[in-house]
Formats: structure tokens, sequence, C-alpha cells
């Protein structure tokens, strides 16, 4: 379930440099592997973005496992590794498709898709304790299958804390309320007839009112429109389009957020390196509401969202907290952390807009480790992959290759706030977490 990532960019031979600028885009917003169907969550201050994973190669919708990452600016992304899989349902056998957490009397519930062992979809519950996961199996069996995918979750504080579900795949759509135990429902099913509905719903509220967003057929492939109403429960009114056909990718689908004070519209397409419909990733853009509450058309763009504060390089950060990177994978340790891996001549990773403050740094720690024979050296750059160099730490082997030591190196010149990037000589260890000293 945490198993190792090939890097995207890897598989497709390419670099990521000669792509998409590092210095200017930060969309997509994964680069070491293909992720798609965001679903963002905020919890305890910090943004928790589940996504589904395409499996790089695929000819079809190849889709195994889901995956979760975490930011508290908006630009870099922390690596959580994989919190459910296909293999948390036993009896289901494919298609780990759209899906979404929601917490619930200190518990996390993830409303999944699935396609059970017998066939047909279902929707498929995990629970956990943590919104980190591991996410295990709620019910022992689908919630409900009628041939709907893509559930969305959301809660009315109005109404008594009532959790409404929403799903379907071509019209109609489809609604519930949720008990409180969360893994069983009230009533029976309602239907909603949204114009030209077909699937990847999300449901969320403003103020008054209450949002449907949904994949529409578009000009070719799917756009994104939406629905409002002052009920969760409909009925509902045809909105208009919010992103229209574009991005390289037959499917779109949409995650809408709130986050310290910006707006965050999620979505997915198949800009990456060897991307398509088979082989999609997620990207963000912020937007303003206009004044009557209606979401203005956005278009898909390579800068993303802007960062929102700074990072602090005095704290331990970890090596997958990412902002962009190239040719590097990720990996699962055996207690479930993850750290950066496989690691190539000439790889990097770039953390924007780090604040070394005015008095700066005078050295930093890495924890690395490399098995017999391996080694190589980790520059520090600022500004970009080929920038000023303010450290060189130097990797030798541990005696394995999770055997981990923290190495010491002096830093020159990083001061105030710009963008670090790790550059990789050498190759064949890995590096799991990284925290500078200040000068005195």
């Amino acid at each position: 379930m945490f198993g190792t990532t090939k890097s995207v960019l890897a598989a497709a031979g390419l670099l990521l440099g000669s792509h998409l600028p590092s210095a200017l885009a930060d969309n997509p917003i994964i680069q070491t592997l293909y992720t798609t169907d965001p679903a963002p969550v905020v919890y305890n201050d910090t943004l928790w973005l589940f996504t589904g994973h395409d499996e790089t190669g695929a000819s079809n919708y190849d889709m195994r496992d889901w995956r979760l990452y975490s930011t508290t600016d908006m630009v870099n992304w922390r690596d959580w590794g994989s919190p459910m899989s296909l293999k948390t349902f036993s009896w289901a056998k494919a298609d780990a498709w759209a899906a979404q957490v929601i917490e619930q009397d200190g518990k996390f519930y993830y409303y999944a898709t699935v396609t059970k062992n017998s066939g047909g979809y279902a929707v498929a519950i995990g629970v956990s304790d943590t919104i980190e996961g591991p996410y295990t199996d709620a019910l022992g069996k689908e919630l409900l299958s009628n041939g709907g995918i893509d559930p969305t979750v959301f809660r009315d504080e109005n109404d008594g804390n009532k959790v409404y579900m929403y799903w379907g795949h071509n019209s109609p759509a489809y609604h519930i309320v949720l008990n409180d135990d969360m893994i069983s429902y009230e009533g029976s099913i309602a239907q909603e007839n949204l114009q030209n509905f077909v699937e990847g719903p999300w449901l969320h509220k403003r103020g008054d009112k209450w949002y449907l967003t949904y994949s529409s057929f578009g000009n070719g492939n799917e756009d994104i429109k939406y629905a409002t109403s002052t009920s969760p429960a409909g009925p509902w009114t045809f909105a208009g389009q919010i992103m229209a056909s574009q991005g390289n990718s037959f499917t779109n689908h949409a995650g809408i957020i709130d986050y310290k004070n910006g707006s965050y519209f999620f979505y997915h397409n198949g800009a990456l390196p060897g991307g398509g419909t088979y082989s999609r990733s997620v990207c963000v853009e912020e937007f303003e509401y206009n004044a009557d509450g209606s979401i203005p058309l956005l278009k898909m763009t390579s800068e993303g969202a802007a960062q929102i504060e700074p990072l602090n390089p005095y704290q331990r950060v970890e090596a997958e907290t990412i902002a962009f990177s190239s040719g590097l994978t990720t990996a699962a340790a055996g207690d479930g952390g993850i750290y950066v891996t496989s690691i190539s001549q000439g790889d990097y990773i770039k953390v924007k807009g780090v604040d070394f403050g005015a008095d700066g740094a005078a050295s930093v720690d890495v924890s690395v480790a490399a098995a017999q024979g391996a080694s190589g050296t980790i520059e520090l750059r600022v500004g970009s992959q080929d920038g000023t160099v303010i450290a060189s730490c130097e990797v030798a082997s541990t005696g394995g290759a999770t055997t981990w030591e923290t190495v010491n190196c002096p830093v020159t010149g990083a001061t105030d706030q710009q963008d670090l990037f790790f550059t990789f000589q050498g190759g064949d260890y890995n590096f799991d977490w990284w925290q500078f000293n200040k000068a005195e």
C-alpha cells in the first residue's frame, strides 16, 4: 500500500526543467507520479489533498490506490504516500476512482468508488483514527451499488450537522443523507436531474448558497459546470460553466475549497510529460467569487496558486516536501514514513519561498542513507537549479539504504526569502529530511 512510486518524469524519459520551467511553473502540483480526482479538505490549519493515482504507462484507467498530500502555503506539498488502496477492500477488484474524506466524532471516513469482485461500481468506506491513515474497511461490504461513481460528502452545520452524499454516472445524479454512524443512510436514495451531468460531483457551501460542481461533456472532452441551491437537497438551478474543455485529458474533476482567506479550484489535466487521458495530473488555481456569489470562468495555467506564507527552514522539513521536482522517486519506510529515493545525477527538488531571515543560516543538517558503494553530493542552491551554491553536503555509505545518518554542512549566502533547490550529484542514496541552523 505504501510502495515505491516510480518517477513519472524518469519513466517518460524527459527532464521536467526542459518541459516546464521550474522558476515559473508550479502546476501540476505533483510531479513524482500521475494524480487525479482532487479532493481537498482543511483540518488543523492544514490543507490536505486526497487524490487518485494513474499507473504509469497505462493504456486505460488503471487505478489501484489513492494518494495524500498536504500544504500550509499552497505551493510546497508534502507526500504522505498511499493511505488506502484496493487491497483495503477484500470484496473489490479494480477502479480506485474518485473519493472524498470527511471527519466525524474524531474519526475520518473515506468514501470511494471501486468495482466489486462480482462486477459493478460501488461506494466503499474506509475509516481511520487519523487523517493520514492508514484506512481500513469500515463496513466489510459496499455502502451502495446502483451504478454511480465519485461520491462527494459535505456537512450541513445549519441542519443538525447532517452529512449529505452525492454521486452518479451520467444523468441522473443521486444523493442520500448519512446517519451519524457514517456507514448507513436514512430514508431512500433521491435523484437529481442536473443539466448535462456526467460524473465527478463536488458539493460545497459558501454563505447561504450551496454549490454542486460536476463534470460534463464540453467540446469533445469534459468540462466543469455547476448548479446552485439554497438547500443541500436541492432543487438545483444551473449556473454555468467554470472550466472549458482543455488540458490534454478527456476527463476533468473539480474540488473547491476556501483556505486561509483564499478560494481554490483543484482539477486535473494531462500536462505532465507523458501525460494524457490515462496519465493525469492535479493542478490548482486561486479564484475570487463574483459579487453575486457566482464562480468566474477559469483557465488552466502552469503558474498555479501564489504562495501564501513563507516556509520556515529552521524546523525539520521532510525531504518529500516539494514545490517542483525532476527525476527522483518517493518510497515508504517500514513505519509508513516517506523519504526521497532513486536519486540520479542531475535530479533536483525545488522548495519555494524559504525565509532564511536577515541574519541567515550558518549550517544545514541533512538526513541521508546510502548502501555500500553508493555516494554523491547534495548541492543546495538558491534561485534555480543552476543558482548560487550555498552548501554542499557529501554523502557516503551509511551501511544500508535505510540506515540514516545526519550530515552537517556549512552554509554561506543564505539570507532573506528565496527558492531553495536541492540538486543531486551521483546517485543511489536516499534523503529523509533537512533543517537549517541560524547564524549567531
